[in-house]
């Protein structure tokens, strides 16, 4: 049984929104990742003493920094990731939901061909 072509259609634009869906959701994951290495970090910020030399990653360096600086440098970072989550969050959250509508739209137009409903 060939499947018509408005349902083809449909089946294409649900796994390219299925595709988009994982991609948010992956990029969600990662700043989630981030957030929580960041966090651990200025944890450990804490725990040093103000005078004590530390250093922070600049790709394949080791930057000495002043504690307070870097602190401040990686509070700044983690406000920045927590606005970035909350704005995949907001993306995964419509994409999800238009993805529901589209399956559901797909669902009505399969039950609407003779042989291939319920």
């Amino acid at each position: 049984m060939e499947i018509p072509q408005n349902i083809q259609h449909q089946l294409a634009q649900f796994q390219q929104m299925q595709q988009q869906a994982q991609a948010i959701t992956m990029q969600k994951q990662s700043v989630d990742l981030q957030i929580r290495e960041t966090e651990k970090a200025l944890e450990e910020l804490e725990k040093v003493d103000e005078d004590a030399e530390v250093y922070k990653t600049a790709g394949n360096l080791l930057i000495k920094m002043g504690t307070a600086e870097l602190t401040e440098e990686m509070t700044e970072k983690l406000e920045t990731l927590k606005l970035r989550e909350k704005t995949v969050s907001r993306q995964e959250e419509r994409v999800m939901a238009r993805l529901k509508e589209m399956q559901e739209s797909l669902q009505d137009s399969m039950q609407m061909q003779p042989g291939m409903g319920n």
